[in-house]
């Protein structure tokens, strides 16, 4: 469940990728973007350029099915880019997604890779809103620009790692994987600016609510940086206290949907 509008998912699509290109203009497209190893800034911007252009065919077609994703994450020919033709090129794809959604309507069927088979677009527009908004956050340390995020976008934000956090995936038992769910174990999530959430691991899978309670180990700072934060990027502002291994785990098991190197 989300807790913005649809609509307000689709503006703030090509929103946030004219903030990412204010903060790009000028920089050097050759800047390594430390929390995206292996990539530098143009790397970057070709890769959220991609993720719109992937998800706007995935919507606009209606597709049933993965389709090939090699515009997002095969980068290797794109290291010397062009910030005239960039720009320009991740306008256009913002707002191509943007349209391509407002035509479909949040309802539309199409494929999703949470559910691994059609679902409503809606999941799109969101995604999409956020995918754009942590990159913007590396963009913006990339080129020695400020990084600032709504409050009600960062909190919703928050609000969908949770939910990817209680999925199957992020907390099933591997061969490769340490347990995450046991007795006295609770994360509180402390937003010095917009609230708080409690993440119970307890039973026999994640649960999580908005409020506080007393917990195993508190994370505490400003909503956007508990974002970055539950994404692995630079969040100096966040405190922990308490069982730090135990949140490194969920972060880590929680972010199973995160492709590396893209994210």
């Amino acid at each position: 469940m989300t807790s913005l509008t649809f609509d307000r998912y689709c503006d703030e699509i090509v929103t946030q990728t004219e903030r990412l290109t204010g903060h790009v203009r000028g920089a050097d497209m050759t800047a390594p973007v430390l929390s995206c190893p292996g990539w530098n800034l143009g790397q970057l911007l070709r890769h959220v350029g991609g993720d719109h252009r992937w998800a706007e065919e995935i919507v606009r077609t209606r597709a049933t099915g993965p389709i090939p994703d090699d515009l997002v994450n095969d980068l290797s020919a794109y290291t010397g880019e062009d910030e005239a033709f960039l720009i320009p090129w991740l306008a256009e794809g913002a707002a191509r997604l943007s349209a391509a959604l407002r035509t479909a309507g949040p309802e539309a069927q199409a494929w999703n890779p949470s559910e691994e088979r059609p679902a409503p677009v809606e999941f799109w527009a969101r995604r999409m809103t956020y995918e754009t908004v942590v990159h913007r956050a590396d963009a913006a340390r990339a080129a020695g620009a400020e990084f600032v995020l709504d409050a009600d976008l960062a909190v919703d934000a928050v609000e969908e790692w949770l939910e990817y956090s209680t999925s199957p995936e992020a907390f099933e038992p591997g061969p490769d994987l340490p347990d995450l769910l046991g007795p006295d174990r609770t994360l509180h999530f402390d937003a010095t600016d917009a609230g708080s959430w409690l993440v119970d691991l307890t039973g026999k899978r994640p649960v999580w609510r908005a409020g506080a309670d007393h917990a195993t180990v508190t994370a505490r700072g400003p909503v956007a940086d508990l974002l970055l934060f539950f994404y692995k990027r630079p969040a100096p502002a966040v405190e922990t206290r308490g069982d730090t291994a135990l949140l490194d785990l969920w972060r880590t098991r929680a972010g199973f949907w995160l492709e590396a190197p893209d994210e």
